[in-house]
């Protein structure tokens, strides 16, 4: 199996900034996309940030300019810098990884999704 594990969620006031990390473990061939997605109270889940295996990126409009999606594909995590939050920014933040397993890798890749860390941004 495959695990996501997400940490560095918090408070922070209005302007603040957070970093989010998520490792992945368990039998993984290869890693493909990887991204941040979130979800608000009453609200749909909608993709934050997502990053291939390359490093390119794609950004939701909403947070273009304030938040960077890295990853380390050595040690199988990704990342959300979180800069200039603001209070609409408040959500549970999900990893989501597309992976190809260890040894059936023929049959496709598998999406994985991971616990969800708390974001709360005070104005």
């Amino acid at each position: 199996q495959v695990q996501l594990v997400e940490s560095g969620g918090g408070l922070v006031q209005a302007g603040g900034s957070l970093r989010l990390s998520c490792a992945a473990s368990g039998s993984i061939s290869t890693i493909n996309n990887m991204g941040w997605y979130r979800q608000a109270p009453g609200k749909q889940r909608e993709l934050v940030a997502a990053i291939t295996s390359g490093g390119s990126t794609n950004y939701a409009d909403f947070v273009k300019g304030r938040f960077t999606i890295s990853r380390d594909n050595a040690k199988k995590t990704v990342y959300l810098q979180m800069n200039g939050l603001k209070a609409e920014d408040t959500a549970v933040y999900y990893c989501n990884a597309m992976v190809l397993r260890r040894g059936i890798e023929m049959r496709g890749q598998y999406e994985y999704w991971g616990q969800g860390t708390q974001v709360t941004v005070s104005s």
